[in-house]
């Protein structure tokens, strides 16, 4: 009786394993080069827009940097005038050279001018006057207890400051009088509600959030929102470009109508990057190119670990301990 079962588990398992769905695509080409350049040290803490190494250096839009955080800080974003703003996710932050108590652990920040915009993670939102250390601006939201970790800075927008919360919620301050304007609730239903990216489209004046359920595009003539299981999503011109949980890769307008769509049976995409055109990168080690309408794709090799740390920044993919820079 022992021995059945020993086999009955086996064949279970066997079975589990042999039915997983792996996206295998027909046509891989190598007509592509794509050389691996090494980092100082590998990633191991990273957002939206920028990661941090071991060695303390950090990865952002410039590229790495040819400074060093302090020991147990994490890079959060950078200001309005080049100061990197850092974390050390217990009771300070860095903003540039200086560091600075806090009450809480900060999770997203950022600076300009003189007025410091910080996200809690107990989901409190303040905005303080660095010169005074004065709070002109504090809002308590309920906690979320579980969160997506691709949170996203505050954003400065003009004369308001848009607060993205851990629940799901935009909340919108006056510069000019540090007063809630608007609170706009993007996702407040799911248990992973948190907003995961901002951006603005500047051509419409349209401001473009998503959750890891949802995305919603803001403009001064209305509100529109629509459902995606959301993987990465990238803004590049008037041009919104997402990846789904299911293999999916679309292309919408400001007002979230589907220009273009591709479906790769399978595919687990980790990430979206721009260079000259879009690039997907699937976890089964592959790297998808597509034109810009999504009618046309070329399909790389792309050898590592999915293990790995990996985030994607303008044209250049970092994981672990390299990266690569698209053509």
């Amino acid at each position: 009786m022992k021995y059945i079962l020993i086999s009955l588990s086996a064949l279970f398992l066997f079975t589990a394993c042999s039915s997983k769905k792996y996206f295998e695509p027909e046509d891989v080409s190598s007509k592509i080069e794509l050389n691996k350049e090494s980092m100082p040290s590998s990633i191991v803490s990273m957002n939206k827009i920028g990661a941090t190494l071991e060695d303390g250096e950090i990865i952002n839009e410039k590229g790495i940097s040819s400074f060093k955080l302090p020991e147990g800080f994490s890079f959060l974003n950078v200001s309005s005038d080049g100061k990197v703003i850092a974390t050390n996710r217990i009771n300070k932050i860095l903003i540039g050279d200086k560091e600075r108590v806090t009450k809480d652990v900060v999770v997203a920040a950022s600076l300009k001018d003189n007025k410091l915009a910080l996200v809690y993670s107990n989901d409190t939102l303040e905005l303080i006057d660095i010169n005074t250390n004065k709070t002109l601006f504090k809002d308590y939201q309920p906690i979320s207890l579980a969160n997506d970790t691709r949170i996203t800075n505050p954003y400065f927008m003009g004369n308001l400051i848009l607060f993205p919360t851990l629940n799901g919620k935009i909340i919108i301050v006056s510069a000019l009088n540090n007063e809630v304007v608007k609170n706009i609730s993007v996702d407040p239903d799911k248990e992973f509600n948190n907003i995961i990216s901002l951006n603005v489209i500047e051509s419409s004046q349209t401001l473009i959030v998503a959750s890891p359920n949802k995305i919603v595009s803001i403009s001064p003539k209305e509100v529109i929102s629509k459902d995606y299981e959301v993987r990465d999503l990238i803004v590049k011109n008037d041009d919104i470009y997402l990846a789904t949980i299911d293999g999916q890769i679309i292309k919408l307008n400001a007002n979230l109508a589907e220009i273009a769509k591709k479906k790769y049976k399978y595919a687990k995409i980790h990430a979206l990057a721009y260079s000259n055109s879009l690039y997907a990168v699937e976890s089964q080690g592959f790297l998808i190119n597509l034109n810009q309408d999504l009618s046309d794709d070329n399909i790389y090799k792309f050898s590592f670990d999915n293990e790995e740390r990996m985030i994607a920044i303008g044209n250049k993919i970092y994981f672990d301990s390299k990266y690569i820079t698209l053509p």
